[in-house]
């Protein structure tokens, strides 16, 4: 019982271990977005990605470097992902009821 106590407080994530996760949230958001250009939904969901990606960013250094300020960006950070998560999802409610899919090729011909 005492050598699994002991590994497990030595086994704790150090800072380069959260900057790996970070970027390879952030290459999965960016990757999703580049190759999937039809469907809208997906695309709000890996922009959200890359957002979280980028808010767990700003909290890390902000606990390491011991400075408030990356959680204050973090705030921020989330309330631009959740303005943009609301506009996005109206969007896509009004174009499926104008065009009856979500399919991106056809959305060139919405004007006004």
């Amino acid at each position: 019982m005492q050598t699994y106590i002991k590994y497990f407080v030595y086994a704790t994530p150090s800072l380069l271990h959260y900057l790996s996760l970070t970027t390879s949230l952030f290459c999965i958001g960016l990757c999703g977005i580049v190759s999937n250009r039809t469907n809208l939904l997906i695309i709000l969901i890996c922009i959200e990605v890359v957002l979280f990606s980028i808010d767990i960013n700003f909290v890390i250094f902000s606990v390491y470097l011991d400075d408030i300020c990356g959680q204050v960006f973090a705030l921020f950070i989330l309330t631009v992902a959740a303005s943009e998560s609301a506009i996005g999802l109206a969007i896509v409610v009004v174009y499926y009821r104008l065009q009856d899919n979500i399919v991106l090729p056809s959305i060139g011909l919405l004007r006004g």
